[in-house]
């Protein structure tokens, strides 16, 4: 596997001015940050505005650059990310940049329709532990075969949305009317053949846009491809190896796997870079007249297995929320830091217009335990503060067990957010999972403590009933 460069590395490489522009003390911080992946070399405003440290910025771009390069698709805030990773394992270290999906569009669909699904892909959405799951992207298929019909659909589509476009088509005329037509919105072309190269690899290199390099069946062809593209000028490039459903997805696992072992373990230059899964082709087998759900499922079986091997972006056909779920649910769990829980900040929240007759209750920053608490509360309509504890991201079971949730913690917390100035009772309800601390932290704080429910769904129940009031 790479080396990861350590601060001390990394630290001779930066100005050495401790501006602080980047947000850290000092360089030397920064430097650590950047060792931990925690912080962008961008972030290192002199490095880039100072033509002094020109080659202390390429060789630094050289030091920290991950064995798989990142490429990013699109511009503006709505741009995508894609690769820079930097290790196989995420318990090695969380991975960054999680994988892209992309919804298919036909360049032939009547404005209406067309419009329709654009905005549909972009307000597919769902919250989920507090953040909003979504799509990333829009692949916009050259069904027409027709280079001036996906030229103005490509137009038509950059007035239609912000968010970044992949243009798909085999034939190298139909992606320079495209390309041509759109090339400042920075789109992703797709694809390089080995019969196809030079005509789309001059277009590419011609308006320095990312490209999909495409070559089934052989990773020797595929590493071909790649470095007769990168002669020709193509910088940004994303691999696709090929994506086989039913039968073939074992080969197809197979085929992204060795891709990045062999840029991480091997070090190897040529597949270095993102890969791309199109689960979409599920649909080429979907008979007219079949029940589309079985195709659907394919896609999403599909779709799963190469999120978890390593796929930096995914094109999909499906927009159903029972299909998309699985796949946004799959890639927020994969992406989260394995090492730390994930954890909302402690304090004090108010729901609804509290005043000082208002119940007082308490939970863990545990961000499933939290926002499931704040889901029921919201929903019983009762005028609400809740404490929040921090116990390190733990579950209120856990944190009890694991002393993380202890009285003299609860009594901290409502000291140091002063929660007694809110009120004019002193009645805190705690969690039916945290019972067995209530007598201690009646002790410690000086509150009366009333047993909630264990179970958050009780929560609307038992505020709207007033039981906390009860002697």
């Amino acid at each position: 596997m790479a080396k990861l460069p350590g601060p001390l590395e990394i630290y001779p490489l930066l100005p050495g001015t401790n501006c602080q522009e980047c947000g850290e003390a000092n360089c030397m911080a920064f430097a650590t940050k950047m060792a931990e992946h925690t912080v962008k070399l961008k972030a290192c405003a002199p490095l880039f505005k100072e033509a002094k440290y020109a080659k202390k910025l390429e060789k630094l771009r050289e030091l920290v650059r991950p064995p798989v390069r990142e490429v990013v698709i699109g511009v503006g805030e709505h741009a995508k990310s894609v690769g820079g990773k930097l290790v196989l394992y995420r318990h090695d270290l969380r991975y960054s940049n999680p994988t892209s999906f992309f919804i298919d569009i036909p360049d032939n669909l009547a404005a209406e329709a067309f419009a329709a699904r654009v905005k549909a892909i972009e307000d597919w959405t769902y919250v989920y532990i507090g953040t909003n799951l979504s799509l990333d992207g829009i692949a916009l298929r050259g069904v027409s075969q027709d280079p001036k019909t996906f030229a103005t659909a490509a137009k038509k589509l950059t007035e239609l949305t912000k968010w970044p476009i992949m243009l798909c088509s085999l034939n190298p005329e139909m992606l320079a009317a495209a390309a041509n037509a759109i090339a400042d919105r920075r789109p992703l072309l797709y694809a390089a053949t080995l019969d196809t190269w030079a005509d789309v690899g001059t277009v590419a290199a011609k308006h320095n846009l990312p490209l999909v390099a495409y070559a089934p069946g052989s990773l020797d062809n595929l590493s071909s491809l790649v470095n007769t593209l990168r002669a020709l000028g193509v910088e940004d490039i994303i691999l696709d190896p090929g994506t086989l459903s039913k039968s073939g997805l074992g080969t197809t696992v197979d085929d992204f796997t060795q891709i990045r072992r062999s840029a991480i373990n091997e070090e190897n230059e040529l597949l270095g870079y993102p890969t791309l899964a199109a689960p979409i082709g599920a649909w080429a087998d979907h008979r007219e007249g079949e029940a589309p759900e079985l195709t659907k499922w394919n896609e999403v079986l599909t779709a799963s297995a190469l999120i978890v091997r390593y796929a930096d972006l995914i094109v999909l056909h499906s927009l159903d929320m029972w299909t998309n779920l699985p796949t946004t649910f799959l890639r927020s769990n994969l992406y989260t830091d394995p090492v730390k829980p994930v954890a909302v900040e402690p304090g004090l929240k108010e729901f609804g217009t509290v005043g000082p007759d208002a119940p007082v209750m308490y939970t863990t920053n545990f961000a499933l335990t939290y926002f499931t608490v704040e889901s029921d509360i919201k929903q019983a309509g009762v005028d609400t503060y809740l404490v929040v504890v921090d116990t390190e991201g733990m579950s209120v079971q856990s944190a009890v067990a694991g002393r993380k949730l202890t009285a003299e913690k609860v009594a901290e917390t409502l000291e140091e957010y002063k929660v007694a100035d809110k009120v004019n009772h002193k009645i805190l309800i705690s969690p039916g999972m945290a019972a067995r601390i209530s007598g201690e932290t009646e002790e410690a704080s000086g509150w009366t403590i009333k047993v909630g429910p264990r179970d958050s769904s009780g929560i609307g129940k038992y505020l709207q009933e007033g039981k906390w009031k009860e002697e």
